[in-house]
């Protein structure tokens, strides 16, 4: 059974029986769970509130490390890409005899005209601007890099065959140095008797001995004839280079044929004004006869070339 209810009544001075009214009831209660259920969403609204701040200042501080860790990349790569460029101005460059690129070129395409106008209006973008305009700076830095490799790659094949078709080693087998019998220089002519210039050198070998290209390069001259040189080859190497190889007793290249350093174009003889089995070897630079013996350092030390000069220096006579 419900206990009654009394309330003090201060006019009167007694006590009267307070009602217990069913909707009276349940207004006060209803107030009670609502005033609970606004209390209960304003203390979650907060909660989640907090966390959406938590979670986005976590974002916010993945964010600039993420941008830092951007930065410092490309101030390594812009190291990289200076080092590139002074190997290649000061070692590549110089390797192959060629100009270092110039600044202009190689600051070609940045600055100029601002491009990154749609970052003024955010948070850090002028830190963003600095980045983008570093990449795009690095970007153009690459492209001319790219281009001088590539050049430097043309370069190098072009070295590369220049160095295949310089005349470089003996044209007959001499390793033991004792086939030199006449050397560059004036010399007493064999028929003749009067001292006259010598353009090559005279390698005394037996008849039939084995005779090389000494670089690479296309057949020049061959011809069969009864004096002077007699039967002899010319090879142009190209890049100014031309050797001789005279008194031949056979010829075993054709004219317009190419030729590889060490391959064989024919056997030593006697022919034409000879006065025994030798090959006389001529090497000429842009038309003029030089001393052959600086052009065999692909076959001697630096000892035998030496003793080779010295062996070439004797003032005796020529064979031819």
């Amino acid at each position: 059974m419900t206990k009654a209810k009394f309330r003090f009544n201060k006019e009167t001075l007694e006590y009267e029986r307070v009602s217990t009214n069913f909707w009276a009831i349940a207004a006060r209660v209803l107030g009670v769970v609502s005033l609970a259920v606004v209390i209960g969403t304003i203390s979650a609204s907060y909660a989640l509130s907090g966390q959406d701040t938590e979670e986005l200042q976590r974002e916010n501080a993945d964010f600039k490390l993420h941008v830092q860790l951007l930065e410092k990349k490309s101030i390594e790569m812009q190291n990289r890409l200076d080092d590139l460029a002074s190997k290649d101005d000061h070692v590549y460059r110089e390797i192959f005899g060629a100009e270092p690129v110039s600044e202009d070129v190689r600051k070609a395409g940045t600055g100029g005209v601002d491009k990154y106008t749609s970052l003024d209006g955010i948070k850090n973008g002028a830190r963003f601007k600095e980045l983008h305009k570093k990449l795009d700076d690095m970007s153009a830095q690459y492209k001319v890099q790219e281009d001088s490799y590539k050049k430097l790659i043309s370069m190098a094949q072009n070295k590369s065959k220049m160095l295949a078709s310089i005349p470089a080693i003996q044209p007959i087998p001499n390793k033991k140095l004792r086939r030199i019998a006449s050397g560059f220089g004036y010399r007493i002519d064999p028929i003749y008797r009067t001292r006259k210039m010598h353009k090559g050198i005279d390698f005394t070998a037996p008849k039939g001995t084995k005779i090389y290209a000494t670089g690479d390069g296309v057949i020049k001259k061959v011809e069969y004839a009864r004096w002077g040189y007699g039967t002899h080859v010319i090879i142009n190497h190209g890049y100014g280079y031309t050797t001789l190889y005279g008194h031949m007793s056979r010829i075993n290249v054709r004219p317009g044929q190419k030729v590889t350093r060490g391959q064989l174009i024919g056997l030593v003889g006697s022919t034409g004004k000879s006065t025994g089995a030798h090959l006389h070897y001529e090497v000429a630079k842009n038309g003029v006869e030089v001393n052959p013996v600086g052009y065999f350092y692909n076959d001697i030390s630096s000892a035998q070339y030496e003793e080779i000069l010295k062996l070439s220096s004797n003032p005796n006579q020529s064979f031819d």
